[in-house]
């Protein structure tokens, strides 16, 4: 696999950083591993989900290129274990480098401060931004939100009811619910897998409830 020549920024401070790949559905970490790496995205995207102990998921965050890993910053910082786990979305490279190398460029670098304390701060208010969401926003202006967006990437809808659920912040059970009331209401058409939307007016309607 050669290592990606453009279309991505390697800042200076991390010139001296290991390139790392990344496949597609590889478990980057998981709760209970040892923090030992910092990584920096070039390319691709890594999902962060928490899952609780009764086997529910909710994603916390995605990161991508240029972006960092709140939650291995913070376990480094702290000397953590990891709470929860990580997957490649995507075909990923990324910049490495061991607790040892981070922690001494985290007090050589300025540059390297501001890429790690100011990806920190805007993923702290994202995920603050997400509870918020969660709490108080009724999951079917959130739904109707969600499938507009997926719409506008493809007409046919590929992702399962625990991966919805996930991203939401809720149960299967509901997001199942919700789409059936949908089909039969006439908005979507559902097949094995996926989902198609007929009818975005209503569900434009729903995404923009409470603007």
């Amino acid at each position: 696999m050669s290592q990606p020549q453009e279309n991505f920024h390697r800042p200076d401070c991390l010139k001296d950083a290991s390139t790392v790949f990344v496949p597609k559905g590889t478990r980057v970490f998981q709760t209970g591993d040892p923090c030992n790496r910092f990584f920096y995205l070039l390319t691709g995207s890594i999902r962060v989900d928490l899952i609780a102990r009764n086997g529910r998921t909710i994603m916390l965050y995605r990161f991508g290129g240029g972006e960092t890993c709140v939650l291995t910053t913070s376990c480094l910082l702290g000397g953590d274990a990891y709470c929860a786990e990580a997957v490649a979305e995507e075909d990923t490279w990324a910049c490495a480098l061991p607790a040892d190398a981070f922690e001494a460029q985290l007090s050589r670098s300025a540059d390297f401060r501001r890429i790690v304390f100011s990806s920190f701060s805007a993923r702290l208010a994202a995920m603050m931004e997400k509870v918020e969401e969660v709490a108080f926003v009724p999951i079917d202006r959130r739904l109707a939100d969600r499938a507009l967006q997926m719409h506008r990437q493809s007409p046919d809808i590929r992702i399962t009811h625990e991966r919805l659920a996930a991203d939401l912040g809720t149960a299967r059970e509901v997001i199942s619910r919700k789409l059936a009331e949908w089909e039969k209401q006439g908005f979507i058409e559902r097949g094995r897998g996926m989902f198609r939307i007929r009818d975005t007016a209503p569900l434009e309607r729903l995404a923009s409830l409470g603007d």
